[in-house]
């Protein structure tokens, strides 16, 4: 079982830990993020391409074309039979109304109500069958959106809260589906109502029919204005909730050490200083989006009574006919309604957009796997790990690691020693592939591992970390992790390899137990044997322990060390260790300092030169008088 972590205290100033889902053959947190979410904040964002995006939510739209074929039959039925009803009044006028003949009025009446129920029975099976079309959709994009994430690379990580990257996969996926639900049926109907009403019109009479028209071009003058102000910021409030967002998983997370340091009201203050923002702008984008709806009800009540009143001169001139004019003023009705409607959805136009352009934007980073068709298979790993002046460095003005070079035969045991920050953790980093150097090479049995397939790469480590992480299922499932085709014999085998079986066996659940979020119904020492034996059941072909049994009490790790020194036969291992007592028969001790390697050699060699090593390996065990 392979899991990631680093604690170089210089070389990730933001990183944070939380699980993102690690890559094939790895368990465990493999994700950072910002310090704290609050930073950088934009007020304002605008889409980069509002076009673009929409094309490209077609695309995934457009893969439910039977769907979308039956919306629009069903529009275009529901559409035609509302059209039908203006020309029906405007006849029960002429010929019903006026001439007094109520049995006729009576059967038209009810024809008017046949036809109006027809229509609305298609509009709910059109917005029936298009639940199902964008919820399918959505579906789509959301799983394309979580692949994406397992496939990139860690540096993307440091930079992103994981708060933020949820609000992406939940809040902005949601603005999409909405939009797709709702907003697609509306821009449907209203094309077909807005093309039927006007040909419509234009049979009624030319003139008043480009009377109508007039208000057109005032109309796209206005929403244009209003909407290259709203998308940005609609923009701008999807980031600030994925801020907020990420703030409070942060704190939640860090409950403990919020209520130890008594920084509850700092938490507060922080909490309200997002909020705020994410109040101006939602506050900004809501006034601008709900200006169209008022603003376009003026102009159609102008153009309304515009057009009455010069139909009721016609009609006063003997130029056309009662039953027209109220044909057609209902008809100009439907010719504005659906612009109406489409204005007053505007919000969740511009807020879909906005969403489905960030979703874009993770699917659009560059994975870790893209260039995997130059990658080549692995074959047997015999374990043999060379770095050859390697240099690193997280950030460009901060060198982490300088001319590191290493050599571990195959079946040796290399401890990495050193003070908090020399770059231990990071030398795992490079060699399992999370990072890429900027100068040297680091090979695996003389293949550098840039050239080398991740998963396969990956497959062959085994990881144990410090920080032991374990998801919310059954403690067998957490040990199956190592292996997913494991059997339960073998995952009972290597718990008891780990020393963890005794202890598994007395919970009330045993094996099935489920465990609470990251294992916190268990120790900190058991959540640590669960991880080993996950590792175990991996049966890597190199080894990684980082701080494995930093939190055991002593006896406990003795036990574990037994059971490390017998999963450590015939494997190349790399130790991280602050104990000094657990590598003491490693075949090479390595003292990093300061991103180098200051002293190498052998427990007893490095204690004879009475060098770094010697005093630190003495003020672990000089007696306190």
């Amino acid at each position: 079982m392979a899991e990631h972590n680093r604690n170089e205290s210089h070389s990730q100033p933001n990183a944070g830990m939380r699980p993102m889902g690690p890559p094939m053959g790895m368990g465990g947190p493999m994700g950072g993020g910002p310090g704290g979410p609050g930073r950088g904040m934009m007020a304002k964002v605008r889409p980069k391409n509002t076009w673009a995006t929409l094309k490209r939510m077609w695309a995934y739209l457009s893969r439910q074309r039977a769907g979308l074929i039956f919306v629009v039959l069903l529009a275009i039925l529901s559409s035609g039979l509302a059209l039908i009803g203006p020309y029906l009044i405007g006849l029960s006028f002429d010929r019903y109304i006026i001439p007094r003949d109520y049995n006729g009025l009576v059967g038209l009446c009810l024809l008017l109500l046949g036809v109006y129920v027809a229509s609305a029975v298609m509009s709910w099976i059109q917005a029936y069958v298009m639940t199902g079309v964008s919820q399918r959709t959505v579906r789509i994009m959301r799983e394309d959106m979580f692949s994406q994430i397992q496939k990139l690379p860690l540096r993307f990580f440091d930079s992103k809260t994981h708060g933020e990257l949820m609000s992406r996969t939940t809040n902005d996926i949601e603005n999409v589906s909405n939009t797709l639900n709702q907003s697609v049926t509306q821009l449907i109907s209203s094309v077909i109502t807005v093309v039927g009403a006007l040909i419509f019109m234009l049979g009624l009479n030319l003139w008043l029919t480009l009377l109508s028209l007039v208000t057109i071009p005032l109309v796209m003058f206005i929403t244009g204005k209003i909407a290259s102000n709203t998308r940005g910021y609609f923009s701008g409030q999807q980031k600030h909730l994925g801020e907020i967002n990420g703030f409070i998983e942060e704190t939640v997370s860090g409950q403990k050490v919020v209520k130890a340091f008594r920084r509850e009201r700092k938490s507060i203050e922080q909490f309200s200083d997002i909020n705020n923002k994410l109040r101006d702008v939602g506050t900004k984008a809501q006034i601008f989006s709900g200006m169209i709806g008022p603003v376009m009800n003026v102009i159609n009540n102008l153009s309304f009574a515009l057009l009455a009143a010069v139909g009721g001169w016609m009609v006063i001139n003997d130029m056309t006919t009662i039953g027209i004019i109220v044909s057609f003023l209902n008809y100009s009705k439907q010719f504005g309604r659906p612009i109406n409607e489409l204005a007053n959805q505007f919000n969740m136009i511009q807020s879909g957009v906005a969403g489905a352009e960030r979703v874009f934007e993770i699917m659009d980073t560059k994975t870790e796997y893209e260039d995997r068709s130059e990658q080549k298979a692995i074959p047997q790993v015999r374990g043999e790990v060379i770095l050859d002046r390697v240099h690193f460095h997280y950030n460009e003005d901060v060198p982490v690691l300088k001319n590191v070079s290493l050599t571990a035969k195959p079946g040796e045991t290399i401890a990495l020693v050193g003070p908090t920050g020399a770059g231990k953790t990071t030398i795992i980093n490079l060699l399992t592939h999370f990072y890429d150097i900027q100068q040297g090479t680091i090979t695996i049995d003389g293949q550098p591992i840039d050239r080398l397939d991740k998963d396969e790469l990956r497959q062959q480590l085994g990881i144990v970390l410090q920080d032991a992480y374990l998801f919310s299922d059954t403690i067998r499932e957490n040990i199956r992790y190592g292996r997913l085709d494991a059997t339960d014999e073998e995952i009972e085998a290597a718990a008891k390899l780990a020393n963890a079986d005794s202890f598994i066996r007395k919970l009330p659940q045993g094996y099935e137990t489920v465990l609470s979020a990251e294992g916190s119904n268990l120790s900190q020492g058991q959540r640590q044997l669960i991880t080993i034996a996950r590792a175990i059941l991996a049966d890597p072909a190199i080894l990684i322990l980082d701080e494995a049994t930093s939190s055991v009490d002593t006896r406990t790790e003795m036990h574990i060390q037994e059971a490390m020194n017998s999963l450590m036969k015939g494997r190349t291992s790399f130790v991280i260790a602050h104990r000094l007592s657990t590598i003491r028969e490693a075949d090479q001790i390595l003292v990093i300092n300061g991103g180098e390697i200051i002293e190498r050699g052998t427990h007893q060699q490095l204690l004879d030169q009475g060098g770094f090593y010697c005093d630190l390996y003495n003020s672990q065990f000089k007696r306190v008088g």
